[in-house]
């Protein structure tokens, strides 16, 4: 796959410092029955600090975002930002994953996606605030 998006995600759960990456992997092998976790990357708190999390491989397609899993990698920010803003150290290593694959793989910044800015794009309603109502895309594509 040569992805052009990047699509931005979050859980809708509350993070704490326990890693909870692998229970989002759990539910979505288990419960809705795909091959892996949906998304190709996550951001989470683990302990005092975040980190990236690796979920399906880059060469595979995702299960993240109808019109948009073969042509895109994706990132979930574990949270609920409906409820909440990112914390500022959340961002700052979202962003800084976003510059790398934006280097790797030639992604124009513009094709920075929150999940939500993906539905006028296929012609249909938007279902979802996702990455959630608090998290400005048009903001954090400034920044990339």
């Amino acid at each position: 796959m040569n992805p052009k998006f990047l699509i931005i995600h979050h859980s809708l759960t509350k993070d704490g410092t326990a890693v909870s990456w692998g229970a989002i992997r759990k539910y979505h092998m288990d419960v809705k029955k795909w091959t892996d976790i949906g998304y190709s990357y996550g951001v989470e708190l683990v302990g005092a600090h975040y980190e990236i999390l690796k979920g399906r491989m880059d060469n595979e397609d995702g299960a993240h975002c109808l019109g948009f899993n073969d042509n895109s990698l994706s990132i979930c920010l574990v949270g609920d930002f409906d409820a909440w803003s990112p914390p500022i150290p959340q961002l700052n290593l979202l962003r800084k994953l976003c510059r790398s694959l934006i280097e790797i793989y030639g992604i124009k910044p513009e094709n920075v996606l929150g999940h939500r800015e993906t539905y006028p794009l296929r012609g249909v309603p938007v279902e979802k605030t996702c990455p959630g109502s608090s998290m400005d895309m048009a903001a954090f594509r400034l920044t990339l």
